[in-house]
């Protein structure tokens, strides 16, 4: 059996897991105030007027309010003087104030109320204009269209000016929740390999799966992508159930959260002896893996890491471009609050790289009918250059090294 591959069983594993590996501390209120006046200075540079965050990761992200998003409209008035309002359905003050506290400005609206006219007359109040209003990208259709009847001389713009230049450049804080919540992925799929048998089904491993994220101190699995054999060609993995074979092709890819930060970790590896096609595309991946990562340097555009990857398959003679069988989707994608958010290593994506960028790096080698190949890791932009949160897949055959 291939090291680390096999061999255990799901409760062995699950008692072997230790309390403590999530002991991480939080984002403080001093920093999100901090975000907030840097939100605000923004705001004063584009000349924005408010700036809407309805129920989302972003509210999340200045205020610490976890607020599920209804058709109900929940959301905070960020004004360019840094001060904060929040709308609110009345019935639902109590539980805002358990986050924000009885100093919060909360404006409440009433069941047969319209919630853009209380956003409209909170405006009036703050003696804000409203020329311009920033609207979160993530924000629901009903919020724009109410926002655009109650102020239909206000122009509308994408909330991502603000949002997305805030929140791509981690905070050492962040960087250590993420470390955190990836070292928690990176040993659960550990796991998750050792409980692997033949004829064991996809459910099962993710079930499992789910059960040591929550153990190990994460949340439950935000999504779990198990596949074998000629399945791990498909990026996001099968509907069904598959049922695992001797000499089968492992994809796993899967993530928790920890305070709202979220993992993203796939791992490919073969059940049994790895054919010597298998071990020669597995190392072409790696190798595609790596070429991203040298890539990634200070100033240099997200596009040239895509370009890096796609170069050394195109040489193997894969692709070109997204041509099957090649690289099917972008090398990478940033990550944080949401698993997918700013930046993208895509081409035509000229932003440069900069400090507290994090990234997926995942060139995903798809054969149809085959197999398929994935290595993700994350990685985040210091100022000396890029560095991994989880390093390389060793081998085909000792994926996780030597236990």
């Amino acid at each position: 059996m291939t090291s680390g591959i096999g061999g255990s069983t799901a409760a062995t594993e699950l008692a072997g897991i230790q309390a403590g590996t999530a002991m991480v501390s939080p984002i403080s209120i001093a920093e999100r105030r901090a975000r907030v006046e840097k939100a605000a200075r923004l705001m004063q540079d584009n000349a924005i007027d408010a700036l809407i965050l309805p129920a989302g990761s972003s509210l999340y992200y200045f205020t610490g309010l976890r607020w599920y998003p209804s058709e109900r409209l929940t959301a905070a008035i960020l004004t360019p003087d840094a001060s904060l309002s929040y709308i609110c359905p009345g019935f639902e003050e109590s539980k805002l104030r358990e986050t924000l506290g009885a100093e919060a400005d909360i404006r409440l609206w009433q069941e047969e109320e319209d919630p853009c006219q209380l956003l409209k007359t909170c405006l009036q109040d703050l003696h804000c204009k409203s020329d311009v209003l920033a609207l979160d990208e993530a924000a629901p259709f009903f919020v724009f269209d109410g926002l655009r009847r109650a102020l239909p001389l206000a122009r509308i713009i994408n909330g991502s000016t603000i949002t997305a230049e805030c929140r791509m450049h981690k905070s050492a804080a962040e960087l250590a929740i993420m470390q955190s919540v990836k070292n928690i992925t990176l040993e659960v799929h550990k796991k998750a390999a050792r409980i692997l048998r033949e004829g064991i089904s996809s459910f099962e491993v993710a079930h499992f799966i789910d059960q040591a994220h929550r153990a190990y101190g994460g949340s439950a699995s935000t999504f779990c992508i198990v596949s074998f054999g000629a399945a791990t060609a498909m990026p996001h993995g099968p509907d069904g159930e598959q049922f695992l074979r001797d000499g089968d092709m492992v994809l796993i890819d899967t993530g928790c959260k920890l305070h709202g930060y979220n993992s993203d970790i796939t791992r490919s590896y073969v059940f049994g002896q790895a054919s010597q096609r298998q071990r020669d595309i597995w190392e072409l991946e790696k190798t595609a893996q790596a070429a991203a990562f040298d890539a990634a340097q200070p100033g240099i555009p997200c596009e040239q890491v895509d370009a890096a990857a796609r170069k050394v398959l195109a040489a193997a003679g894969f692709g070109p471009d997204y041509q099957l069988p090649g690289l099917p989707h972008r090398t990478g994608h940033g990550i944080g609050l949401d698993i997918h958010e700013w930046t993208y290593l895509v081409k035509g994506n000229q932003r440069p790289l900069a400090a507290g960028m994090c990234f997926s790096n995942e060139p995903m080698i798809c054969i149809e009918a085959e197999f398929g190949i994935r290595l993700e890791d994350h990685f985040y932009m210091a100022e000396q250059g890029p560095r991994w949160f989880t390093g390389q897949s060793r081998a085909v055959d000792a994926p996780f090294g030597i236990d």
